[in-house]
Order: structure tokens, then sequence, then C-alpha cells
């Protein structure tokens, strides 16, 4: 199954591995991508990978969260993002913008309140954000739509909308960070609505036909000593089913916050036990949902590969991996085992994305 197509809102995918959104640290100061991302991007479509997710692209420019981070919120992205679009497209690969807001996770700018749900402190950075107003909240949902409209002119197939890892939508989602009580916070419902009106206004503003998906967290990762409530089953999976009668085509799979310790890009992934760790989250969500799940989260091995597709989820989402092998697919299909990533997370970097192992 890992070769076979799937399609997705009309839209079919030859394959069923996905390269997982990364920060790649390589566009302009100003969110302008560059020829590096795109030569990046061209190399995994040519590689055979059947959907390319894009790296962070933020919506606001009160939403970055790092340096050199690709931006959509003008119209002047729309020419560069084309030329990109058009560059993978030459191999039959599909490719999504990821659509973010940093919220509490924002780069701290002189002058500029960080925007959250409430005024929980981000420990990471010792900054309390603002309580956003109704009037901030629908700002927001007005630049995720304009975000998905630039990314149709400019050709992509489609977008994701980060709701993961303790941006914006994620800590609207979570009750760790949402300690509203008016029609926004509360309720699972209540919660992500912030997240099924930016789709309404999506569908409103590009039609229902472009393909909307959505990366999201299924735990925020506290240890049940921790004593802190976050996000976690079983609400995620009502999340998810609320998200599929939005109009979601699919539901990425992750987890973690960064208070919440090594959760989200876990080290030492060295034997197939330790592998696909959110994976009885994508089985639950799976389970309930009629969209496609796709998983992310320390895959390694062509067996476990194998293995999630039977049950645990539709699509094989890597980052890591694809940093170390950008032809993994091609090796995979060839007879490789396993990927040659050892989860070292040195590609962690500031300065560009890289392997920083030398398998040679």
């Amino acid at each position: 199954m890992l070769f076979e197509p799937i399609t997705m809102a009309g839209l079919t995918v030859k394959n069923r591995f996905v390269r997982s959104a990364t920060n790649e640290g390589m566009a302009e100061l100003d969110g302008t991508v560059t020829k590096g991302i795109g030569d990046m991007y061209e190399d995994l479509a040519r590689e055979d990978v059947g959907l390319i997710i894009t790296g962070y692209s933020y919506v606001d420019v009160k939403g970055q969260s790092d340096e050199r981070q690709q931006g959509i919120y003008d119209d002047r992205f729309i020419g560069p993002y084309r030329e990109i679009v058009s560059r993978v497209h030459k191999y039959d690969s599909k490719i999504f913008l990821q659509i973010v807001h940093g919220g509490r996770q924002s780069i701290v700018k002189e002058g500029v309140a960080l925007l959250a749900p409430s005024a929980v402190e981000d420990p990471a950075s010792g900054k309390v954000p603002v309580e956003m107003t109704e009037e901030d909240i629908f700002d927001t949902i007005e630049n995720f739509a304009e975000a998905a409209r630039r990314s149709k002119e400019a050709g992509f197939d489609g977008v994701q909308i980060h709701c993961a890892h303790g941006f914006l939508l994620s800590s609207f989602i979570s009750p760790y960070t949402n300690h509203r009580t008016d029609k926004w916070g509360g309720s699972v419902e209540n919660r992500a609505r912030i997240v099924t009106e930016i789709v309404k206004r999506i569908q409103e503003k590009v039609g229902k036909d472009f393909p909307v998906m959505v990366k999201m967290n299924a735990t925020d990762g506290f240890d049940v000593f921790s004593g802190k409530i976050g996000l976690d089953a079983p609400e995620c999976v009502e999340i998810a089913s609320l998200l599929e009668k939005a109009g979601i085509c699919a539901i990425e799979v992750s987890g973690g916050i960064f208070e919440a310790g090594p959760v989200m890009s876990q080290n030492g992934i060295d034997s197939e036990d330790k592998e696909a760790y959110f994976r009885r989250y994508s089985k639950m969500i799976l389970d309930t949902v009629k969209i496609p799940v796709i998983l992310v989260g320390g895959i390694r091995t062509k067996a476990v590969m194998e293995s999630i597709l039977r049950g645990y989820a539709d699509m094989i989402s890597l980052s890591r991996p694809f940093i170390a092998e950008p032809d993994l697919v091609v090796k995979l299909k060839e007879g490789s085992d396993r990927v040659k990533c050892v989860s070292c997370n040195g590609c962690f970097r500031t300065d560009g994305v890289s392997c920083t192992y030398n398998f040679d």
C-alpha cells in the first residue's frame, strides 16, 4: 500500500508518503521564499514524494515565530510561490502550503503584543501574551482565509492549517492555554470554533473544492503527574470529528507543545517499539472519521510504515528522515528496509535545514 495512490477531496496523491512541514529557516527576512527552498522542494518531488507540505508560512507579521520563516501575509508572495509550485508539479507531486500563526510562541517584537486565547505565560520566553479580543479573532480568521486565497492563486494543491505544537490555533483547542468563558472557550466545540470558522471563511473565499487539511495536536504531551491539564484523548477525537464536519479533507496527527518536554520530535528512535509514538491517537481518529488520516512522529522502518497502513493511518508523514535522505521514497521502493535518520535532532538549526550526521 505504501506506493498506491490515495484521493482526498478529489485530489489524487500518487503514493502514501508525505513530507511533513518543518521550519527550514531559508526564507528572506521578510518571509519571501528563496531559490534554495525551491531547490529543496523540487528535489523531494523528483525523488517521488507524493505530497509535500511546505515549511511554516505565517499569515500575519505578528505571527512569525522564528527568523527566516516563510510568509504568506501579502500578495507579493504569490509570484515567488508560483515558481516553486511549477517546479514541483513537473514531477506529478502535490504540494500544500502550511499556514500558521505563532500566537504566544511568536517572535517578541517591541511594541507588538503576543496574541493568545488567554493570558497564559509561555515559560520558554517568560512572556505573558495578551488575551485576544473578538476583533483580534475575526482578524485572524480573515488572515488565514486570505492566506488560502493567495495559496490557490499561486497554484498550490491545497493548504494545511497548523493546529499543533502550541502555536495559536493549538492554543485555542487546548484547555491548558484556553481559559476563555465566551463562545471561543470552554467546551470542545467552542475551543475548536476558531478553526471551523477559518475553514468556513476559506470556503467562502476560494470555494469548497480547494483542499484544506489540518495538522492537529492529539495530545499536548503532559505527564499525568505534572498536574497540568492539556489536550489529550478523547477530546482530540471529538475535535477531529468537528473538523471533518467543517470540511477538512485530511488530518495529520501529531502532538506535543514545548513546555511538555521532548514529545514532538523524540530522539533515540532505535527500535520498532519506539516508532510511531502517536499511533494510538491516529487509530482512534481513523476509527471515527471518514477522511484520510496521516501519521507523523518517529517512523523509521518499512515494516512499521506498512503496519501503520493496516489500521492506524492512511498515509505516512516524515520530516527528519527526508532531511537526511530526500531520495528516501525511491530507496524504499527499491528494497531499503529503514531510513538513515538516527533521530539525533541535529537538523534543528537556525542557518538552514540540513542533516548534520555524516552517513558517508
